[in-house]
């Protein structure tokens, strides 16, 4: 067992401004880290936290995934995740010790209908051999390899010059979009197609990963044709992005534009600023993030740490400061001066490499952790840990680039890796070698990296000067399962072989049936009560996050019993052993608090029984963490309840719900939804262009600003407007449920909502028993209940509160409760 350095409960205490106290997940799952610094140590802390804000489970047949965005915005692949920030979520996912996320999120991107792995520029094959480096895990990359492959046959047939021998992309699939080239051209997001040093390094890399992966695997001829590739990107890159002039890589024009821009020239090599001695970006040291560029290009770091070039408070700027077209925008999303943590990741990492491989004067490790410091400190926000797409870099300001639940802890950018890899200097090798380089300041007496997961063996990375603070030994100690490994006296280079890494079990396929993230009707998720700004659907969207803002959450605020109940209806029978629920805790003074208690029970298909429960991890209720109902046997059911008992004077809260199985399903439930309006003929008397009625019947809500799955009516001339709804025959109905999106100025509540039912030819206004809330409200579920009634049409009429419109993300029918 591995001697534990740190006490991680007591690591973790430290900070109450944690959202997931789920101390015993982050014990068993991420290395910890302790510096004489308290800002990086918050830091590092903030963005495993980060982590799980992001990660998202999301469907049973494609396991794990993480989302860059809080929301899901339109342009998103499968469960919202998109392919551009990939490479830096790699770099941190494979230090977590969760084989079960790491190969489901590598799968994700080749498995999963609606996957994206080319809609933006990533570096995928190399991040898969950089996730074997550390897992030393050969069936791992030999699973992923063909992917690898897969992915760069794609590159090369989208995007390969090979006339030029270099690929080509605009810098907004860079996610890097109005930039100093763009912004040159007609389209400042989409325009200055060209050669970029970005997406060449990436293919540079993922071309030099095919080729080891294949070498290992004793395939040769692979391995020297990819060898091959990567060398004539790489001299190729050399030959055109480099400007010797300017002494730096640069971006190079693939067609002729405005102004005189010419195909081949490099920025300001001609058009409008022709000849002007600028044009530098950060993406310049693109290439040093992956090794590339032979010695002799160095001198591209004299400019990192100058304040008349990219050094600033809360920079590294992504332009030089005196660039004709420099901005530091109010606004998302320019990347024409604004500090961005994508690129300033990508620029410590590319600096942690110059500072292990190459022979240089222009900067030491000094710079790097002075930058480090400087990223750390700019994830701030009133005081807190926190993230969006980009800050001001002279006063670290995220205004303007902070949109409400979309950017807020942005997972854009990496940090974990940069202090693992290069501050603590624990450098991934595919061979049985322990190698770690420390960039830290000579200055410090101590610093621990405590039980990383690395070739199969856990390993700890301490410095500890006089021998005192962890009394492992004087010095630099390496640690391999408990047992020194090896020290120096000095910060410094250190290697220790270690022994090959056992091999790994197949991890158990265990699923969670509960998520359902567009899947149909079911699983469905209903509650007994519910607060109207938060009703249950996102406890099944396969993703836990406890913030109060913004919001992922239900809650049944308002409540006037001592108790309610969530049921979750799978539509079909499923073998059910472990029920896990995400308690809510706002703390002390707020409303929502853990509940006194709550019970799991099965539905036999006649009455509900308590389940078996052989144990609760932990005992009692706890908010802000997973509460694991564990059951004696497994069980057949298609419904499970949960039953909440408030704690006094409070209401009750969950971010999602989960029912655990060994059994994946074998096929979706056939059973007709319980929602009357979902595969209803759905119509309007007007739909604003790509917001047709019957995104307000697909049972997917999303309140999200970013999202397009809403019925809306901007541009209607009609001061009020209705959805209305074939049901294909008389039904019961008791209960409407419209969730009303808006945006505070184009779209808002509307004034008035009525309710018709087609009865014997003509239409009849509803006998409405009781509303809630009272007057129409955006983001939230708008109930209206009703004297039971039967009709084969219904009709809702929405009148606008002008000029603003009304948008409608879900309409959902009920016929009287189920038991």
């Amino acid at each position: 067992m591995h001697a534990q350095v740190l006490d991680k409960r007591a690591q973790l205490a430290r900070y109450d401004w944690l959202d997931n106290r789920d101390y015993d997940w982050f014990a068993e799952r991420i290395p910890f880290f302790e510096s004489p610094e308290p800002e990086l140590d918050a830091t590092y802390y903030y963005r495993w936290e980060l982590l799980t804000k992001h990660l998202t489970y999301g469907d049973p047949r494609t396991g794990y995934t993480f989302t860059e965005f809080i929301d899901r915005p339109f342009w998103s692949g499968a469960y919202g995740a998109i392919s551009c920030p990939l490479g830096h979520q790699f770099a941190e996912v494979r230090w977590l010790k969760d084989r079960r996320v790491i190969d489901d999120f590598a799968r994700y991107w080749f498995e999963t209908p609606g996957a994206q792995p080319r809609s933006y520029s990533n570096w995928y094959g190399d991040a898969m051999w950089g996730t074997f480096a550390v897992l030393g895990d050969t069936a791992f990359l030999h699973r992923v390899l063909p992917y690898m492959k897969r992915q760069y046959d794609g590159w090369v047939a989208e995007r390969f010059d090979a006339a030029h021998g270099l690929f080509h992309w605009d810098g907004l699939h860079d996610g890097m979009e109005r930039n100093i080239n763009s912004r040159q051209t007609d389209d400042v997001d989409e325009g200055a197609d060209g050669y970029r040093p970005t997406l060449n390094s990436y293919l540079f890399a993922d071309a030099r990963a095919i080729s080891r992966a294949s070498a290992l695997f004793g395939d040769s001829a692979t391995a020297r044709l990819f060898a091959e590739r990567a060398a004539a990107i790489k001299r190729r890159v050399q030959e055109e992005l480099w400007d010797a002039r300017r002494g730096f890589f640069l971006h190079q024009n693939a067609h002729d534009d405005r102004d005189g821009l010419r195909a081949k020239a490099r920025t300001y090599d001609s058009g409008k600023y022709a000849g002007n001695p600028h044009g530098r970006e950060l993406l310049g040291y693109v290439p040093w993030q992956f090794s590339l560029p032979d010695s002799g290009y160095e001198r591209a770091w004299w400019f990192l740490m100058d304040t008349a070039y990219f050094a600033a408070p809360h920079g590294p700027t992504t332009a030089e400061r005196h660039d004709p077209l420099f901005l530091v925008a109010p606004r998302c999303c320019h990347w024409s001066g604004n500090s961005w943590p994508y690129a300033t990741a990508q620029t410590l990492d590319a600096l942690a490499n110059l500072l292990n491989d190459y022979h240089q004067s222009y900067v030491t490790k000094r710079d790097y952790a002075t930058l480090l410091r400087t990223y750390a400190r700019t994830q701030r926000k009133q005081g807190r840990p926190y993230v969006a797409e980009a800050a001001n870099p002279d006063d670290g300001s995220w205004a303007g680039h902070d949109t409400f639940d979309h950017s807020e802890h942005y997972f854009h950018s990496s940090f974990v890796d940069l202090v693992v890899t290069g501050l603590v200097g624990l450098r991934p090798r595919a061979d049985d070698t322990l190698e770690v380089n420390p960039l830290a300041p000579d200055e410090w007496l101590h610093f621990a990296l405590d039980d990383v997961a690395y070739h199969g063996h856990r390993v700890s990375v301490l410095w500890d000067r006089d021998g005192s603070r962890y009394r492992r030994g004087r010095g630099l100690v390496l640690l391999v399962d408990g047992r020194v490994a090896g020290s120096r006296a000095t910060l410094g280079r250190l290697s220790v072989p270690i022994a090959p890494p056992p091999p790994v079990p197949p991890p158990r396929p265990r699923v969670n049936v509960a998520v359902n993230n567009g899947r149909g009707a079911w699983p469905l998720v209903r509650a007994t009560f519910s607060a109207p700004d938060a009703p249950p659907y996102a406890l099944v969207d396969g993703t836990y996050r406890y913030t109060v803002s913004p919001p992922n959450r239900w809650t049944d605020s308002g409540s006037t019993r001592a108790r309610e109940s969530l049921v979750l209806d799978f539509g079909a029978e499923r073998a059910i052993d472990e029920v896990t629920v995400y308690l809510l805790d706002d703390g002390a003074g707020s409303r929502v608090r853990a509940p006194a208690r709550y019970d799991v029970e099965t539905w036999t298909g006649e009455r509900w029984v308590p389940a078996p429960v052989r144990e609760r991890v932990p005992a009692r209720p706890t908010g802000h963490m997973a509460n694991h109902v564990r059951l004696a046997r497994t069980v057949r059911t298609s419904r499970i309840r949960v039953v909440l008992t408030h704690r006094a004077g409070a209401y009750t809260g969950l971010t999602e719900l989960e029912a655990w199985s060994d059994a994946p399903p074998p096929d979706e439930s056939t059973r007709a939804s319980d929602d009357l309006a979902f595969g209803a003929a759905t119509s309007a008397s007007f739909a604003a262009p790509g917001f047709p009625a019957a995104d307000a019947t697909d049972l997917r809500v999303a309140f999200s600003r970013y999202s397009r799955n809403r019925w809306s009516t901007v541009g209607s001339p009609n001061a009020r407007d209705s959805l209305e709804l074939d049901l294909g025959g008389p039904r019961d109905v008791e209960t409407i449920e419209a969730y009303l999106w808006g945006d505070g100025d184009r779209v808002r509540a509307p004034r008035a909502m009525t309710v018709e039912l087609w009865d014997a030819g003509q239409w009849h206004e509803a006998r409405v028993v009781a509303r809630s809330p009272e007057r129409p409200a955006t983001w939230a579920a708008n109930t209206v209940r009703i004297a039971p009634a039967r009709a084969s049409r219904i009709r809702v009429t929405f009148t606008h509160d002008a000029p603003a419109a009304t948008a409608v993300t879900e309409l959902m029918v009920w016929g009287p409760a189920r038991r």
